[in-house]
């Protein structure tokens, strides 16, 4: 029943029977059968099929959430079976916002001198495909932001607060200025991460309540390209100040904070709400309110 669980979880998500076999390692006429015996198995019709895959029943619908809680209390049951006999071991999967890439070091390093049996996987993600990752157990927890748009029934733990930075060229004529007003940047050359992401739609609301148009000559959803128009152009970036400072070093780049008015932004941990924790997860709670703390 586990396994027929999982292949229909990963029919849902793939929408198409060739990917979800490949994703969950079987042919295809083997997860059209393992689909067939769960349809039979609990009397109902799952998936609208035709040529090809069509969609899920309501039926399935309704199936699809309980089996993302039956699969994940059984992984969270094997999971605490094991840190039992061997203390916790096995990967951490985080799902973090790009701008926060940088400052999750410290959390993982802190939690890795705990439990130095553990290892990492971490992705960039967008918020929403943050939460859709610990909605698929795809993700054990996510990184990303608390107070500015509905997270839905989470876990969260603040870690810090975001606060924001103009990143240019030394010789940039803004460079001049020690702080910055968001109204500065009217006639300004910006680079800013894709409207997908939370980041740019905060950074596009404190522009746009300043009278700034906002415009950006590149988006991209990556820091390192911004920061690579900023060098090459002398264009303007607009980073939080953690996620601005790993690029300081050794660049003729200079950092001016924004104020006028000056916003934060709470960063934290982001964890599936589920009783009981995983010791996995429990633990990680922890770690994440001493670093709060700290």
């Amino acid at each position: 029943m586990i396994d027929r669980l999982e292949m229909f979880l990963a029919l849902a998500k793939a929408q198409h029977f060739g990917r979800a076999a490949e994703a969950v390692g079987v042919t295809q006429p083997t997860l059209s059968a393992a689909i067939r015996q769960l349809e039979d198995q609990l009397g109902v019709m799952l998936v609208r099929r035709g040529s090809r895959f069509q969609g899920l029943t309501p039926e399935g619908e309704r199936v699809r959430d309980w089996a993302r809680r039956i699969t994940g209390d059984m992984r969270a049951m094997k999971e605490e079976l094991r840190a039992g006999r061997e203390g916790l071991t096995g990967v951490l999967r985080l799902a973090v916002i790009p701008t926060a890439l940088g400052a999750v070091t410290q959390l993982t390093t802190r939690f890795a001198k705990a439990h130095p049996k553990m290892r990492f996987s971490l992705r960039s993600a967008t918020t929403t495909q943050l939460l859709a990752a610990l909605e698929d157990h795809e993700a054990d927890a996510g990184i990303g932001y608390l107070d500015n748009e509905p997270l839905g029934r989470v876990v969260t733990v603040p870690l810090y607060s975001e606060r924001y930075v103009a990143v240019l060229r030394a010789d940039a004529a803004l460079a001049a200025k020690a702080r910055l007003r968001w109204a500065d940047f009217a006639e300004a050359d910006l680079c800013l991460l894709t409207p997908d992401m939370q980041n740019r739609r905060i950074i596009a609301g404190h522009l746009a309540g300043a009278g700034v148009e906002v415009a950006p000559k590149v988006e991209t959803n990556s820091t390192i390209v911004l920061i690579s128009h900023v060098l090459s152009s002398g264009w303007v970036t607009i980073l939080p100040e953690r996620a601005a400072a790993i690029f300081l070093e050794g660049l003729p780049l200079v950092a001016r904070p924004i104020t006028a008015p000056d916003a934060a932004h709470e960063i934290g941990l982001i964890a599936p709400w589920r009783e009981p924790h995983t010791p996995l997860l429990s633990a990680l709670l922890a770690e994440a309110r001493r670093f709060d703390r700290d």
